[in-house]
């Protein structure tokens, strides 16, 4: 199963069996998650394609958390030449680690 679910305001393509970092959900690590937003559903051969509009009715993303983390420090850096401005500050976004299971 292939599948583009829509999580965070980002869209990630995703597989049975993958494991990928998401924005962060609520979660405990082992605990069973379920992502309703589903906007394309197709079998791994690429056939039997559904796209939703925007999103499918009465499919869902079972997915299992593995572990809520943070991700590495982004720098933002803010310069204007000429007069002395410098201005540097660190970030670290919150991420969640799930294995996505099944489609329902």
């Amino acid at each position: 199963m292939i599948a583009v679910i829509d999580n965070g305001g980002k869209q990630y393509l995703i597989k049975t069996g993958d494991s990928i970092k998401i924005e962060k959900v609520e979660g405990e690590p082992g605990q069973d998650i379920v992502f309703d937003k589903v906007l394309l559903l197709a079998k791994d051969d690429g056939s039997d394609v559904k796209i939703g509009k925007p999103y499918l009715d009465g499919v869902s993303i079972a997915a299992t958390v593995e572990e809520q983390g943070r991700n590495k420090k982004v720098r933002v850096v803010k310069f204007k030449r000429k007069v002395r401005y410098k201005r540097v500050k660190g970030h670290r976004q919150h991420y969640t680690k799930i294995k996505v299971k099944e489609a329902k």
